[in-house]
């Protein structure tokens, strides 16, 4: 009889303690030189350790959620020579598989570790049907591709092809977003009770979020409470915030605006114009719009596909208005084919118009990029949340004199903090970097904007 001998990790590169995801065997079974064991999980890979040679396993030496590193044993398995008679008895019971509708299971009986002189003809009738190789599902080239290819470990693509899924239909629960077993049976299961599908790429209607339910808690029992309804405005905003932040992938990308000449030009032309309002906001609109024509992914929206962007042509600018009632962000159309001070005076109505209660759904609609302006209250910068179907949002805090480096030395400057948060799924960061040096470059001369 053939000694029992150990399976231990192999090199696997620098990785240590990398916990096991999935046995791809049990006790018992037949295995061959380098078929997978099991499946370890680091932070960037999912790798499988192979057997080291063909035989019986006889025992599993770590389980699931196990760290591992190289070196460690992970089963015994009693060598080839002791495994033959119980290959050739187990030989028939491929034969009724071999009939069934998923060919994926054909390869059960393995033969490799069969001595030479064993005779092969019990193991030659299931391996007869030569579709056995092809999948059950469609191949698409795409689907290999980086960022492509369903997140899964070996065993459960097996899994799910004998049943005929398509991995990249099925949304993963575990950790990381990996399918499991459970989701392709859950798959499956809503197949057959005749619910839709949608597509792992696309949008779902609601965004698809199996979330936990809130916690309720009894307040009153730790001290005073009095209970306020939210406003309208907040019920329906909050809806539209926690959905964008859910379901838009945000990164922020923040910069400094030198708008020293641009200020003391503001204060200039208001007091050219007492009965206008000249606020720096109005120079944000126009810097904005210069950025959105020079970048125009950022002047875009992405489609309920996802698959698809839709490029405008016009200049549509959401400002966000500070209300007693809530936030609600009115648009200004037409941007670019307006001055400064057609601006400020549409800004000045609208505003009111929002304090007032009065905005209409066509004023709240058709917004390409919205600003969000904090800075006559403070801040030094913040996380604007991107308003959909839109890709982009900016956020402005208060400015601040700052010493700046001109070369020679430090001289007072007028600083504005600028925070631009972007859908990633559209815009890449060396982009959204700049559009953001662009943005402060014609925020510290103004006179760019002529051009």
């Amino acid at each position: 009889m053939a000694a029992i001998q150990e399976a231990k990790v192999p090199d696997i590169g620098n990785y240590k303690d990398v916990p096991v995801i999935e046995w791809l065997v049990a006790v018992g079974d037949l295995v061959k030189a380098e078929q997978g064991l099991l499946t370890l999980e680091s932070d960037k890979a999912t790798m499988e350790v192979p057997a080291p040679f063909a035989g019986v396993v006889r025992e599993l030496k770590v389980k699931v959620g196990d760290a591992v590193s190289e070196g460690t044993v992970v089963a015994l398995i009693e060598a080839a020579g002791a495994a033959a008679p119980a290959a050739k008895a187990d030989a028939p019971k491929p034969a009724a598989a071999a009939s069934a509708p998923a060919p994926v299971t054909a390869p059960t009986p393995v033969a490799a570790p069969v001595p030479a002189s064993a005779p092969s003809a019990p193991l030659a009738a299931p391996a007869a049907p030569t579709s056995t190789s092809s999948p059950p599902v469609a191949f698409d080239a795409s689907q290999v591709l980086p960022g492509q290819v369903p997140y899964a470990s070996p065993g459960v693509r097996a899994f799910a092809r004998e049943l005929g899924v398509d991995l990249s239909k099925v949304k993963g629960s575990e950790r990381k977003g990996r399918i499991g077993r459970a989701d392709v049976s859950a798959f499956v299961k809503s197949v057959l009770s005749g619910a839709a599908v949608t597509p792992a790429g696309a949008i779902p209607p609601g965004g698809g979020l199996n979330l936990l339910p809130w916690p309720v808690v009894d307040f009153a029992k730790f001290g005073a409470v009095e209970t306020k309804p939210l406003s309208r405005i907040k019920k329906i905003s909050g809806a539209n915030l926690a959905r964008n932040w859910a379901m838009i992938p945000h990164v922020t990308q923040h910069d400094l605006a030198d708008i020293t000449e641009l200020e003391a030009f503001r204060k200039r032309l208001g007091e050219e114009n007492k009965d206008l309002k000249v606020t720096p906001l109005v120079f944000q609109i126009k810097a904005a719009v210069a950025a959105l024509r020079r970048f125009p992914q950022f002047n875009a929206s992405l489609d309920p596909s996802g698959e698809n962007v839709v490029l405008k042509k016009y200049f549509h600018v959401g400002i966000a208005v500070d209300t007693p009632d809530g936030l609600v962000v009115p648009v200004i159309r037409d941007c670019d084919r307006k001055g400064l001070l057609e601006l400020a005076a549409e800004l000045g109505a609208i505003s009111v118009k929002a304090r007032e209660k009065k905005l209409g759904p066509a004023d709240m609609s058709g917004g390409c990029f919205s600003i969000s302006s904090l800075g006559g209250i403070g801040g030094t910068a913040f996380t604007p949340i991107v308003n959909a179907p839109e890709v982009a949002i900016l956020g402005v805090s208060k400015a601040s004199t700052q010493p700046v480096w001109d070369g020679e030395q430090f001289r007072p400057r007028l600083m504005l903090p600028l925070s631009l948060s972007y859908d990633h799924r559209v815009i890449d960061g060396a982009d959204a970097a700049r559009f953001c040096a662009f943005l402060a470059q014609q925020l510290g001369d103004i006179r760019r904007l002529l051009l």
